[in-house]
């Protein structure tokens, strides 16, 4: 049965007006649910990060900062939330999910986290709605165990894996692929292992062949054990933030390549959800639903 991390705690509220999509935590589940693409004994909930596991990948001052609450104002505007308490402690389930949902998805070839792919949370700061790397913290949690594997972090949010890129800039056993939009936030990019940034209005056909003339030359130059999978739809061409002009159809396309990738190879995958700043939520609910709904057809039989 394919698991998929989810708790309460994911749930928050922002101040009236924040642009951070926050229902979408709550209202993905509810429609996967209404819909039977999966049922309620697949959720685990995920247990809580220890401070020892996030100092394998942030750093102490950072930590500390965070646990008291006593980041500076720059600081949180660089982050993009209001510093509360329970943002943390949200935060410290959200990776942990990632990493469980790791260790699920060697038995059952993929597993998924309903919130996650906060690729712009540095070792030492956080940005860009990032607090916690998720998909760091999960990689190193696995390199602990496993000092040997390879990763392949494959990053289709919209905006570049900034924090991954530097996180992992001098570490081989992670691998970190970020396709993305050319002008768009950071505007300061990281070196990634591999960048391919997009124009401006990069639309179906010419992403989708992109990522696939990608996928073939990942296939022969890097052999991973794990792929983090992240599957922001900020690609949308209804998205705010987004830049690009892809369709709901073709995120769900882009999904199953990278689904296929996975199968062909016999990769478990990790899915983390990533962006999506759609001016209508049903374009976010949708597009997210979508690649639950490729999962559990491609996986679930």
């Amino acid at each position: 049965m394919i698991k998929i991390a989810y708790s309460p705690v994911y749930k928050y509220t922002l101040p009236e007006g924040h642009r951070f999509p926050m229902e979408k935590y709550e209202l993905v589940p509810e429609q996967l649910l209404y819909e039977g693409t999966i049922t309620r004994e697949q959720f685990f909930h995920p247990d809580r990060l220890s401070e020892e596991e996030i100092l394998l990948t942030h750093t102490p001052e950072y930590l500390g900062k965070l646990l008291h609450q006593n980041l500076s104002s720059k600081e949180i505007r660089r982050i993009g939330f209001p510093m509360r308490p329970e943002l943390i402690h949200r935060g410290r389930y959200i990776s942990m999910g990632t990493y469980q949902c790791a260790l699920f998805a060697r038995e059952y070839g993929i597993s998924l986290n309903i919130a996650g792919g906060t690729h712009h949370a540095y070792a030492g700061h956080g940005e860009g709605f990032c607090i916690f790397n998720d998909i760091a913290i999960a990689s190193n949690l696995l390199l602990r165990d496993d000092p040997e594997m390879q990763i392949l972090i494959i990053d289709l949010d919209v905006h570049q894996g900034n924090g991954s890129a530097d996180i992992f800039k001098n570490d081989n056993r992670v691998y970190t692929f970020s396709m993305h939009g050319k002008n768009n936030y950071p505007h300061k990019k990281e070196k990634s292992d591999w960048d391919i940034p997009l124009n401006n209005q990069t639309g179906d056909y010419e992403y989708l062949q992109v990522l696939q003339t990608a996928l073939l030359q990942l296939h022969t130059i890097v052999n991973p054990n794990i792929i983090f999978y992240l599957s922001g739809v900020d690609v949308l061409y209804s998205d705010k933030l987004g830049k690009l002009a892809m369709t709901l159809d073709g995120a769900r396309r882009r999904d199953e390549m990278v689904f296929e990738f996975a199968i062909k190879k016999s990769i478990p995958v990790v899915v983390s959800m990533g962006g999506g700043y759609s001016k209508k939520l049903t374009h976010i609910i949708e597009a997210h639903a979508n690649t639950y709904r490729v999962a559990m057809g491609m996986f679930d039989e």
